[in-house]
């Protein structure tokens, strides 16, 4: 099954997100070589996409587990959470209804 996991980034998190973004693209580029990953990637803190300084307000993760527990599981060994960049991670099943 599909699950959302959607990272909340602490206030001025940009330069530990850029020190850890290389361990954090390593387990999501896993996630594609295995057919598990739909979507990922972060909030721009404003609308644009090359948000500088302002930096980003989380990400989003959609992929395939076979269970909330091992999305949890997952989610909770992030890098970005290891290195203070999510203060929260919130894992929920996702159904993909459309295209």
């Amino acid at each position: 099954m599909w699950y959302a996991i959607v990272g909340t980034d602490n206030p001025d998190s940009l330069a530990g997100r850029k020190a850890a973004r290389p361990a954090h693209l390593a387990r999501l580029k896993q996630l594609q070589a295995e057919g598990r990953l739909f979507v990922a990637g972060p909030f721009p803190a404003i609308d644009s996409p090359d948000p500088g300084p302002a930096g980003f307000t989380g990400s989003l993760i959609v992929a395939e587990f076979t269970s909330l527990a091992d999305a949890e599981t997952w989610a909770k060994a992030d890098p970005y959470l290891a290195a203070g960049v999510y203060r929260e991670t919130a894992v929920k099943p996702f159904l993909k209804a459309l295209p």
